[in-house]
C-alpha cells in the first residue's frame, strides 16, 4: 500500500501504520484521515492479523492540523462526518485487534484516535491531552463517548474542561489505557505484544472485539444474544478445533487465523 502521510508495513502478521508527518507532530489533515481509514480497512487483505498505529518522531499525534485546508470552509460538522467518522468507524469495525502504540504526546483528536483503538500501550513519557477548549472547541473524534466510559464522569469532565496533560502512568491508573512502559523498551514491548495477538485466533479476536463494543450500548439480555451468535461462528473455525486439540494434547496451540 502506497501513502503520502503515513507508512504501512506488514511483518509476521503484524500490520503497522506509522503516522508520518513528524514536522507537524503527526497532526491530522484530510489526507492522513483518509489514508488511516484505508490502511485499516485493507490491512487484513495484506496478511495482517493484528494492527498497530504509532507515530514517527517525538509525538504520537498532536490532533487536528489547524492549517488543514478542510477547515477553511468553517463547516466542522462536515469535516467530522465526512473525514473523522470513517477513520474512527474503520478502527472500531476492523475484524482484528488494533493497538495504539503511543510513543509521545497524544493531544486533541490524537488522544481520541488513540483511545478509540482496542488496546493502548504508551511510553512512560507520553501524555494525553483533551486540548480542545484551549482553542475554543469541545472535544470530538469520539472523545465524549469514549472517555467517560473508560475513566468515569468526574475524571472525563475534569480532563476535558481543564485540558491538562494526563501522564501515561495516570492514564493506566485511571483505566484509560492498558499499560505504560519505560521509553527504552517501548518499541520492543509493543512489537512483542502485537506478535502475540497476530499469532492468536484471529476470528475469535474479531468476535471478542465486536461483542465488547456492542456491550457498550446493550442491556444484559441483548448481550447474551450477541455472545451466542458470535460464539456459534467461533465454534466452526479451524482455530477452535486446534485449540481443543492442543489442550487435550497438552501442547501450545498453533492458530492459523481461520
Amino acid at each position: 500500500m502506497a501513502f503520502d502521510t503515513i507508512r504501512y508495513e506488514t511483518a509476521e502478521g503484524v500490520g503497522v501504520i506509522t503516522l508520518d508527518r513528524p514536522e507537524r507532530m503527526n497532526a491530522l489533515n484530510s489526507a492522513m484521515r483518509a489514508e488511516i481509514a484505508r490502511a485499516v480497512e485493507e490491512a487484513p487483505g495484506h496478511g495482517a492479523r493484528a494492527l498497530v498505529i504509532t507515530g514517527a518522531g517525538r509525538a504520537f499525534c498532536s490532533g487536528q492540523d489547524l492549517s488543514d485546508a478542510a477547515l477553511g470552509t468553517g463547516d466542522l460538522e462536515q469535516v467530522l462526518r465526512d473525514e473523522y467518522e470513517p477513520m474512527l468507524k474503520a478502527i472500531a469495525a476492523a475484524p482484528l485487534p488494533v493497538i495504539a502504540a503511543v510513543n509521545g504526546a497524544a493531544a486533541g483528536a490524537g488522544a481520541n484516535l488513540a483511545i478509540c483503538c482496542d488496546v493502548v500501550i504508551a511510553a512512560e513519557s507520553a501524555v494525553f491531552v483533551q486540548a480542545f477548549t484551549k482553542i475554543g472547541l469541545m472535544p470530538d473524534a469520539g472523545g465524549t463517548w469514549l472517555l467517560p466510559r473508560q475513566v468515569g464522569f468526574a475524571r472525563a469532565m475534569g480532563a476535558m474542561l481543564f485540558a491538562e496533560p494526563v501522564t501515561a502512568r495516570q492514564a493506566v491508573d485511571w483505566g484509560m489505557i492498558w499499560e505504560a512502559v519505560p521509553d527504552d523498551v517501548f518499541a520492543a514491548h509493543w512489537q512483542a505484544r502485537a506478535r502475540v495477538l497476530a499469532e492468536g485466533p484471529t476470528l475469535a479476536h474479531g468476535a471478542l472485539k465486536a461483542a465488547v463494543r456492542a456491550a457498550m450500548a446493550n442491556d444484559f439480555e441483548s448481550q447474551l444474544g450477541v455472545e451466542a451468535r458470535l460464539q456459534a461462528h467461533c465454534g466452526l473455525t479451524e482455530d477452535f478445533r486446534e485449540g481443543v486439540a492442543a489442550f487435550l494434547e497438552k501442547r501450545k496451540a498453533r492458530f492459523s487465523g481461520r
